[in-house]
Parts: structure tokens; C-alpha cells; sequence
């Protein structure tokens, strides 16, 4: 049996459980694919956008290097520095404060005298422009540092010992730190990790961190954008150097109210296809929307379908797609998931029932193939032990060998009684045999159960008594009236006799009783109970099964064919009753027929 279990598994369950798995996992694949198909498309959008916006701000960088060239050209350097916020601020809408720094670390302009913004731009960045304190900043540039790099070897060339220069450009290069992604596209996250673990802690934004004075910043450079955070907000800084005095740097703070509105026109600029699909945002450092491409639209910000960094100009800004229908491709996709699972679940159902139904009946086969052995060997055994018992007198008595006529009766009372025991073990087949082909007929008669029970009783009791055993019986002297076959409820009675002589062990007592119950309804019970070895536990319906033998009949010397009990239930329950086991108080067993009353005057 173990071998036939191990080869189920290995032949059936576990293939079974791989297909399975692996339709499973495509299930989850067909529904990754169709996202990814929508994403792929909408991605391409928000890239496009970034590329528009990141134009548009070297736009803006240009035109603020032509304004303070074109200033330049109308008025000397010098002179223009300490005028420059009030005169930038003027002509330029988008600088929110203008400032002149040298290279040497003094600041010409904005006066503190020019009001709150200028203190306040002052208080900020006047120790990073004057090159007293190094900041974290984002460099619109591909090599940052390359310049304060080339400036600090050629001072080393030229003779001129600057340690502290080559030391900071080898810091600044050296402090590049990275950032988390504020927001994170559920494209980006696998499907089995969103509720796992909070977004934020599965992405890193692309934005490296650097930290460096000014001058290390913008190096030989003649202008650039860099943006740092100062208490959370982002300050977004143009400067310009001119040729005509290479010593004095022009700056601007941008006004982001301002660059958002430049930026608007170019996020409400949605192809007319996707117009009606998706709605496009700018999302500043904070994940709040600034822009719009349909107005009034609200989303979980943080979590887009796809998104795009801007990059260094506006650093933690992102354009994001947002699903304007998102139960749109929920539905398609739950659609091809429930379609493809309910497939999957019917196969694996079948595959699963299949096996079942499989291994339960070739267990049964293989139970009821050992327990037919088992027949077999009891019955040759019955078959032969009473078989022997009679030839052997037979020819004793036949031969004349015996003379004593006392020894005769003793003889032919043996033979008798093997005689009848074969006969019982021959009906108990024969009548099993029609059983299970439905060809089994009963006679159904009213009769009294008292009176069926004292007969049979007193035609078992010499049986038992030349095997040692005591009967003790407990009849009423009132009748039982039942309706029934006579000789089919005499052989439940023999045949739980029989039982209980044959596992009665040591302790030869039988007591037999009748009595009549009322409730729940009127109905008669015959008891049989013994002192014997008992049943084991788990095995209180099985004994009912047919071939079925608690105890091994060739092990243990029992006799016994496996049928009593089963003819013996199969009986009663065509008469409307049942055959019942229970463990005997005191050891051994008690077995009851119940079998319904009929009226006494009927």
C-alpha cells in the first residue's frame, strides 16, 4: 500500500501540483502583460512630456543669460551689480530675487535694504554664495565637478600649492548622495510586493545629491541651473558669467508660481487619442499636483500608473499619468484573470477529483482484494476444521472401533454439532452471495421475537455449553410482536452468538437479553454481550464491513469467515432496525439489535 501511495504522488499529485503552480503563474503573467502593454504606451507619453519640459527650461535659461548679456551691453558690470535684483525683477517676470557674486565670494546684490524677499534670499545663500559652507544641491549638468577638478590641477601645475582646492573638488566629487522617489507608478512595483511593504521604501529616484561650495559648482562654466532645498523648499537657481567681466556671476532665484505657469501649457498639451484615457500631472517635490490636464481631476498623487522624473532642474518633480477610468483596465484585466483562473480551477478541480476517486478505489481494491485472501484462507480453514472433526468420528464409528455407547452419542453429537456450524458458515456465504446480487428474499410475517429468540437460544445452548461457555438469558414472559422473517432474525441472533462465543477469550459467559423500549419510538432490542478481547478503537464500524476482522483469525487462532457481522446489519436494516456496537462496561462487548414493534392487536 505504501508503494502503490508513493506512486500516486510521484505519477499524479505531484505533476498535478506543478501544472498548477504553473498555470498560476501564467495567470498572473497574461495580467502583468496587459498592464505592461498600457504602460509601455502611456510611459512613452510622460517621457515625451519630460523632454518638453526639460526644453522648455534650458529655454529659460537662455533667455535669462540674453537678458543679462543684453544689460551688460547697455551698462557697465560694475555698476549694473548693484542694481541688478531691482532691474531683473523688472524686466524678467520669472526671478523671484536677482543676485551678483564674485568669484571670490563677495555678494553685490540683493541689498537686505531691498525688502523681506532679499533678507530672506540672504539669510538662505549668502554663506554658499560667498563660498563659506558647502550645500546639498542637484546640478543641471552630466559632470558637475569637472571644472573645479581642472582648476584645482592646474593651480598644482602651475606651482601654486592649493591643497584646500584639490581637496574640496575631491569632496565634492566624493559626497554624491542618493534619494528615495517620492512617488512610485504601480508600474514599477511588482504585483506581489504592493501590500507587502510601503512603496516608497521599493524605489530610488535617479537623483544623485552633491554637496560643494558655489565656486566648486560652477567652475569655468559661463552659465547653469542648480536647484537645493532649504526647510523643505525648493529654491531653483539660473546664473550667468559674462566675458566682459569674468569675475562677477549673475544669478536668479526663479519664482516657481511663475514657472509653473510656463510649464502649464505644455502638460495640458495631451494628444487628442490619450485625451479621453488618461489625465497628465506635474507633481512638484511634495507629490501635489501644480498642473493639470483636466481640471478638477483627483487621484491618489503618490501612486500614478506611470511616471517620469524631470531631472535635476526641478529635482523630485515628476509628470505622472493617472488612468481616468482605472476600473476600466481593472475589469479587463479581472476578466482575463477570472477566464483564465476559472479554466485553471476547473482543471485542477477535475485533476484533483480524479485522483481522489482514483487513489480512494484503488484503495478500496486493494482492501477488498486482501480482505478476499483473508476469506478465502478463513473459510478453507472453517471449512476444513469441521470437515475433519466429522470424517474422523464418522470412521470411527463406521469402522466399529467405538463399542461404549456412551463414546457413540458423544461422536454423533460432535458430528451434529460440526455439522451445523458448517451449515452456518455455508448459509452465512450463500446468503451474502444473494445479498450483494439482490436476489436475497425475506418472507415477512408477524411474529413474536420473545419466542424466536428462546428457540434459538435453546438450539445454541448445547453448542456452547461443549465449548465451556454459560448462557444467561433475559426474556420476557410477554410477547414481542415484530414483523419479519423467522429465520432471517434467528440468524442475526446466531450469528451474534457465534460472535460472541468465538472473541469471548478466558471468561466463557454470554448473557443474552430481550427487552421492549418506547421512546423515542416503541421498538424491541436484543442484547448480546460477552467478557471477551473487545474491539479496538477505530475500528467500531469497519467490523461491520464485509470481510472485515478486527482481530487476524490465522494469528489468533479466531475463527471466523468476516460475514456474521455484516449479514447480520444487512438483515436488520431490511427489516427497519440496525445492528449496533458499544465496549461493555467491564470489559468485553455489547451488540444490539433494535428492530421495530408492530401493534399487539394489529
Amino acid at each position: 500500500m505504501k508503494k502503490v501511495a508513493l506512486l500516486f504522488v510521484l505519477a499524479v499529485f505531484l505533476p498535478s501540483l506543478l501544472l498548477a503552480w504553473l498555470a498560476v503563474r501564467s495567470l498572473r503573467d497574461q495580467q502583468f502583460l496587459l498592464e505592461r502593454q498600457e504602460s509601455l504606451l502611456y510611459q512613452g507619453t510622460a517621457d515625451g512630456t519630460v523632454k518638453d519640459i526639460l526644453a522648455a527650461l534650458g529655454d529659460i535659461q537662455h533667455s535669462f543669460a540674453a537678458k543679462v548679456g543684453a544689460m551688460l551691453e547697455a551698462e557697465d558690470p560694475r555698476k549694473l551689480a548693484t542694481s541688478f535684483d531691482a532691474l531683473l525683477r523688472h524686466e524678467w517676470p520669472l526671478a523671484e530675487v536677482g543676485f551678483v557674486v564674485t568669484t571670490s565670494g563677495e555678494i553685490l546684490s540683493p541689498s537686505p535694504q531691498e525688502g523681506p524677499t532679499a533678507r530672506a534670499f540672504l539669510t538662505e545663500n549668502s554663506r554658499f554664495l560667498a563660498n563659506r559652507e558647502s550645500a546639498e544641491v542637484y546640478l543641471n549638468s552630466k559632470q558637475p565637478f569637472n571644472n573645479a577638478l581642472m582648476l584645482a590641477q592646474n593651480d598644482t601645475t602651475s606651482g601654486k600649492q592649493n591643497d584646500a582646492s584639490v581637496l574640496a573638488g575631491r569632496k565634492a566629487t566624493d559626497n554624491v548622495k542618493t534619494e528615495k522617489r517620492y512617488v512610485v507608478p504601480q508600474q514599477m512595483l511588482n504585483p506581489s510586493q504592493r501590500a507587502v511593504s510601503p512603496p516608497e521604501e521599493q524605489q530610488v529616484s535617479k537623483l544623485s545629491v552633491s554637496e560643494a561650495e558655489f565656486r566648486q559648482l560652477i567652475g569655468e562654466q559661463s552659465e547653469g541651473m542648480l536647484a537645493r532645498f532649504i526647510d523643505n523648499k525648493l529654491q531653483v537657481i539660473l546664473w550667468f558669467r559674462s566675458a566682459r567681466d569674468s569675475q562677477l556671476v549673475f544669478g536668479a532665484q526663479l519664482g516657481l508660481g511663475s514657472l509653473q505657469e510656463n510649464l502649464r501649457p505644455i502638460i495640458q498639451q495631451v494628444e487628442a487619442p490619450l485625451r479621453d484615457e488618461i489625465c497628465m500631472a506635474l507633481l512638484n517635490d511634495a507629490a501635489k499636483p501644480v498642473a493639470l490636464s483636466h481640471s478638477g481631476f483627483q487621484a491618489n498623487w503618490k501612486h500614478p500608473f506611470v511616471a517620469s522624473e524631470i531631472g535635476e532642474a526641478l529635482p523630485h518633480w515628476e509628470v505622472a499619468v493617472y488612468l481616468l477610468n482605472p476600473a476600466k483596465l481593472a475589469r479587463s484585466a479581472e476578466a482575463l484573470k477570472w477566464m483564465l483562473g476559472l479554466l485553471v480551477a476547473v482543471l485542477v478541480t477535475a485533476i484533483g477529483i480524479g485522483s481522489w476517486l482514483l487513489f480512494s478505489d484503488l484503495s478500496r481494491q486493494l482492501r477488498l482484494a486482501r480482505q478476499k485472501t483473508d476469506f478465502v484462507s478463513n473459510v478453507s480453514h472453517e471449512l476444513k476444521t469441521p470437515l475433519t472433526s466429522i470424517r474422523m468420528f464418522a470412521e470411527l464409528l463406521a469402522e466399529g472401533r467405538v463399542a461404549d455407547p456412551a463414546r457413540q452419542r458423544s461422536y454423533l453429537n460432535i458430528i451434529t454439532a460440526e455439522s451445523a456450524r458448517l451449515t452456518r458458515l455455508i448459509n452465512n456465504v450463500l446468503d451474502f452471495a444473494r445479498i450483494e446480487r439482490g436476489e436475497k428474499k425475506y418472507t415477512f410475517q408477524r411474529c413474536d421475537l420473545a419466542e424466536i429468540t428462546r428457540e434459538t437460544a435453546d438450539s445454541y445452548l448445547p453448542h456452547l455449553e461443549a465449548n465451556g461457555f454459560t448462557l444467561d438469558c433475559h426474556l420476557p414472559s410477554t410477547t414481542v410482536w415484530v414483523n419479519g422473517d423467522r429465520d432471517a432474525l434467528a440468524q442475526i441472533i446466531v450469528n451474534l452468538l457465534s460472535n460472541a462465543e468465538k472473541y469471548s477469550g478466558a471468561q466463557k459467559e454470554v448473557v443474552l437479553r430481550l427487552e421492549q423500549k418506547t421512546r423515542p419510538l416503541p421498538y424491541a432490542q436484543i442484547e448480546v454481550l460477552d467478557r471477551g478481547l473487545g474491539v479496538p478503537a477505530g475500528s467500531e464500524e469497519k467490523i461491520f464491513e464485509k470481510f472485515y476482522r478486527a482481530h487476524d483469525s490465522l494469528s489468533s487462532g479466531i475463527q471466523g469467515s468476516g460475514l456474521g457481522l455484516t449479514l447480520a446489519r444487512q438483515i436488520a436494516r431490511a427489516h427497519g432496525g440496525d445492528v449496533l456496537y458499544e465496549p461493555r462496561e467491564g470489559g468485553g462487548s455489547c451488540f444490539r439489535l433494535h428492530l421495530p414493534v408492530t401493534p399487539e392487536h394489529s
